[in-house]
């Protein structure tokens, strides 16, 4: 077995995602020629777009669109060449608007486009290991100003805290409605953001006083699992292969990441923490953390952490989930549901 195989064998256990065109949405009049496309682009590659014109009618131009975002045209039947250098992984949508005779007509295809990296296996120390509530089903974990916050998922058990770690001593807590399934957390100017699963509904509160200051529904029809941010963004993810941008002013999700390992969707993406300029991303139901490219969506390495589970005494310790980054001492901390341990602990290549 390969390298690359066994590193997704961790994330996935492996489940590849097909190729080829499972959506035709093709017309009777032109279609766009397939003969030479690969199973999969890369982002390295190009694509070369023909028009296939089986009445033979006398072609004016084509205009050529990528997810509806009209990116060239050509005159007659000349193959157009796109560059894929700049597009997401996961799968694009070809529009080739043709036009003739005074008329037009669509012909439309879908290409899958992965990732060509293989990505890097982590290797971790632990430098400290703390107690950890076992009734707590970790959703999200989060420094801020040197002070450890949790949140917790199950309705009618839903909250976040603030928690020594040192001592597992309950600092403050606030207590979610018993109707709701909390998740992941964040910390944005002065705020703290939290999720629910199923609900639709997030939660804005004071950093500093923990009061409620508003509820806002999700502007799509997505789940809330984890969450984090940098200086400008919060991201979360929906339990799929998508990792959303949201504009914390707004709270509009206005982008997405799709991430792949290889030619493989990881999907059920949960918590999230952003450390030096990269996703590190919980797998539900994987001991392993992605390390994904926020621009690409591109897993670049992978941490195997099923080892921890080697030294938890809680007999319902379920999946690991809960990452979060102490700069002051460039450590990670990472948890799980129910486990009774938290691990603070450094990686390395």
């Amino acid at each position: 077995m390969k390298k690359y195989n066994f590193l997704a064998v961790i994330l996935l256990g492996i489940t590849l995602i097909g190729c080829g065109d499972t959506k035709k949405g093709e017309n009777s009049l032109f279609t766009i020629d397939e003969s030479a496309f690969p199973a999969h682009f890369t982002q390295k590659e190009a694509l070369t777009i023909g028009i296939l014109n089986p009445n033979s009618k006398e072609i004016d131009s084509v205009a050529y669109f990528i997810n509806d975002k009209k990116v060239g045209s050509k005159k007659g039947t000349e193959e157009f060449r796109f560059e894929l250098i700049d597009q997401k992984l996961g799968y694009q949508y070809l529009k080739a608007t043709v036009y003739f005779g005074g008329d037009s007509s669509d012909a439309t295809k879908r290409i899958e486009v992965v990732s060509d990296i293989e990505p890097k296996l982590l290797n971790y120390k632990i430098v400290n290991t703390f107690a950890h509530d076992t009734t707590a089903f970790t959703e999200g974990l989060e420094f801020h100003d040197g002070r450890l916050f949790e949140s917790t998922g199950q309705k009618g058990d839903s909250y976040f805290r603030e928690v020594d770690y040192k001592t597992g001593k309950v600092i403050k807590q606030v207590d979610l409605p018993k109707e709701y399934f909390g998740e992941g957390i964040t910390f944005f100017g002065g705020k703290i953001y939290q999720l629910t699963w199923q609900e639709k509904t997030g939660y804005i509160y004071d950093a500093n006083t923990f009061k409620l200051e508003k509820t806002f529904k999700y502007d799509k029809d997505i789940e809330g699992w984890g969450m984090t941010h940098d200086d400008k963004y919060i991201y979360h993810s929906d339990g799929t292969e998508k990792i959303w941008k949201m504009d914390p002013a707004t709270q509009k999700l206005i982008d997405y990441i799709n991430v792949y390992s290889g030619t493989s969707k990881i999907k059920a993406i949960n918590e999230l923490e952003l450390i030096d300029g990269k996703f590190y991303a919980n797998v539900w139901q994987k001991d392993a953390i992605a390390v994904v490219n926020p621009e690409s969506g591109a897993v670049e390495k992978i941490l195997n952490l099923s080892g921890l589970r080697k030294s938890l005494k809680a007999k319902n310790a379920e999946v690991l989930n809960g990452i979060a980054y102490n700069p002051a001492t460039k450590t990670i901390f990472v948890t799980g549901k129910y486990w009774d341990k938290i691990f603070e602990i450094t990686v390395s290549e």
